[in-house]
This record gives structure tokens, sequence and C-alpha cells, in this order.
């Protein structure tokens, strides 16, 4: 039980030293990854429509 409160001090320390994202860079880099995805959904979708119509086609 002893090892488990130094584990914790010692995260906390750590923690105290990590160099954490303003709320406006977090924002921008929220913006970006789901603008980002939206874009990917919708080629893969666009992809996905027309092998499907060119499968039809064929068969």
């Amino acid at each position: 039980m002893k090892k488990f409160f130094r584990y914790l001090k010692e995260c906390k320390l750590e923690m105290k030293k990590v160099a954490w994202p303003s709320r406006s860079t977090i924002l921008t880099y929220t913006k970006i990854v789901l603008i980002t995805s939206l874009i990917f959904a919708a080629l893969l979708g666009l992809v996905d429509f027309v092998l499907l119509k060119g499968l039809y086609l064929i068969f």
C-alpha cells in the first residue's frame, strides 16, 4: 500500500511538469480533427457509392 501512495505522489509531481495546451489551442485542434474526419467520411461514402453503382452495372 505504501508503494501505491508513493506512485500517486510521483504521478502528481510529474503532472505538474506537463506543458498543457491552452483552451484555444485545444478548440482549434478539435475543429481540425472534426473537419478532417467529415471530409474523409464524405470521400469514403462517395467512393463506396461509385463502386456500388459500378457493381450494379456489371451484375
